[in-house]
């Protein structure tokens, strides 16, 4: 399946998308009879009747802005840029969310009660990201305070000492805090390494430190390597494990967190200087048949993931495995995964697929990076991602991972100040995510004018939000098709957009 955003449209495709593209539409002007009770025209009222415009530069986030009232087509096959399929509605989406951290809970609590509530308001809250879907670890991962597993006693096949207390701490009050803002929010959760006893290195890392950083005490014997399975693939440990993540999901619901789905691998290649672990796609397929049969009992969901290299095969190897391909639900893909998404589409068009971490940038939190972000996410749902994750959250001024990698974040609080900020990054998520409600549909955008910078969705109430960026630096006017109905938006230099036209227009 190829995607017209890379393989462009040719002369007749262009012709027809223009010249009756609009015309195949279920939108209307809004009542003339409403118009004229108001005193106003049709286009008058339809300007009128909430539409929404918020414009973002660098430094000068969300500002509210005019939408000029909707025009009918010209007829002109040049007096239209971009026309939003909304006769051709793509993927659902399930919803956007970013990472709970133990060093996000930790700065938040060096703030006050009322400050904190901000922040997880401005994250959570309706009037803010409206995050409703979000991810957690299992166990250690590299923000965390440092290893721990939830049971570290050596064969502990029956998993007496399985325990979460250390989450008690951390984790699981940031979650419950998130709660309280959105009652609706789904969480999912992968671990970054099993238990030390259940590897063949016996260590929760598999590569030494980075240099300028503290040694984390591997030996060479316990190293790990892309290619290769650092799991002892025996089934008592595989079963154990299996049962290891049912005791987890079970000690969260005692804490009122439903866990609802799981992938059994954080970046299932990569041997790391921090909780990490290889596996190849054979012993992954072993593990998974496991993995799901302890999750059917549950009613949690299993996907494949993460996959972090840009290779589809990975996954056609262990969707080949009849008995992992019937556990499997979705997949999960961050950083250069993003290579594979074209491969995955095509070969797997109805496997779900999600963005599962934003790539981490260095600790700048800077407009540069917030538009390496855009770029990476609209690439995502472009390939029929449903869900998008960010990374971290929240982590305090200058935050690093806990084994030495700068950290960008959503939320950057000054712990010793006790103040927080929103960062570029997090404003870019709320030009989409808090629009953008579960159950919408992704809209395509086709041009062949050249004007491809942006996606757009249909919600479930009808409204049609579209997120468009002018990365020039010059100003941009474009015009979009909406049915048969004409958005002209004069875009500022190197800023995005979103316009929210609700269903009272659209109607």
């Amino acid at each position: 399946m190829k995607n017209r955003s890379e393989t462009g449209l040719n002369r007749r495709e262009a012709l027809e998308l223009l010249g009756t593209g609009v015309a195949a539409s279920t939108l209307a002007a809004a009542p003339v009879g409403a118009a004229a009770a108001a005193g106003k025209t049709a286009s008058e009222a339809s300007a009128s009747a909430g539409a929404s415009w918020h414009a973002t530069v660098a430094g000068r986030p969300w500002r509210a802005r005019p939408v000029s009232p909707l025009t009918a087509p010209s007829g002109s096959l040049f007096d239209l840029d971009v026309v939003l399929r909304i006769d051709q509605p793509a993927q659902t989406i399930a919803g956007f969310g970013g990472a709970f951290t133990e060093k996000g809970w930790q700065a938040l609590s060096a703030l006050s009660p009322a400050r904190r509530d901000a922040a997880l308001a401005a994250l959570f809250g309706a009037d803010g990201c409206n995050f409703s879907r979000c991810r957690t670890p299992i166990g250690a991962n590299d923000i965390s305070r440092g290893w721990y597993s939830y049971d570290e006693v050596a064969d502990d096949f029956a998993l007496d000492h399985f325990s979460v207390a250390n989450d008690t701490e951390t984790l699981i009050p940031f979650i419950q805090a998130a709660q309280a803002h959105q009652p609706a929010l789904k969480v999912w959760a992968s671990p970054w390494s099993p238990p030390t006893w259940m590897k063949k290195g016996g260590h929760y890392a598999q590569a030494p430190a980075w240099p300028g950083q503290p040694s984390n005490g591997i030996r060479p014997d316990q190293l790990g390597k892309e290619g290769t399975d650092s799991f002892k693939l025996e089934d008592r440990y595989l079963e154990a494990y299996a049962r290891y993540f049912a005791r987890y999901v079970e000690e969260y619901r005692k804490h009122g967190i439903r866990i609802d789905t799981v992938m059994p691998q954080n970046e299932f290649n990569s041997a790391q200087p921090f909780p990490s672990c290889t596996w190849t796609p054979e012993g992954l397929a072993r593990f998974v048949p496991y993995l799901g049969r302890e999750m059917d009992k549950l009613g949690v969901n299993v996907f494949f993931g993460t996959l972090e290299r840009g290779n589809a095969a990975l996954f056609e190897k262990v969707m080949a495995d009849p008995a992992a391909a019937k556990v499997i639900k979705g997949i999960g893909v961050q950083w250069a995964g993003k290579g594979a998404l074209p491969a995955l589409r095509e070969h797997f068009p109805d496997v779900e697929l999600w963005g599962s971490e934003q790539e981490c940038g260095f600790g700048t939190n800077d407009w540069h990076y917030a538009r390496y972000s855009w770029n990476t996410l609209k690439r995502y749902f472009e390939h029929g991602a449903s869900v998008w994750t960010y990374w971290n959250m929240v982590m305090p001024t200058g935050g690093m991972s806990g084994w030495g990698w700068p950290q960008n974040a959503l939320v950057d609080v000054d712990t010793k100040a006790g103040t927080f900020r929103l960062t570029e990054d997090y404003w870019l998520m709320r030009h989409i995510a808090g629009s953008v409600q579960t159950g919408a549909r992704f809209i395509p955008a086709e041009s062949f004018l050249g004007f491809t910078d942006q996606i757009a969705f249909r919600n479930p109430d009808g409204s049609v939000v579209l997120v468009a960026s002018n990365p020039i630096s010059q100003p941009l006017r474009v015009r979009f098709a909406i049915g048969q109905r004409v958005l002209t938006l004069n875009l500022e230099p190197d800023s995005l957009n979103t316009v929210v036209i609700p269903a009272a227009q659209l109607a």
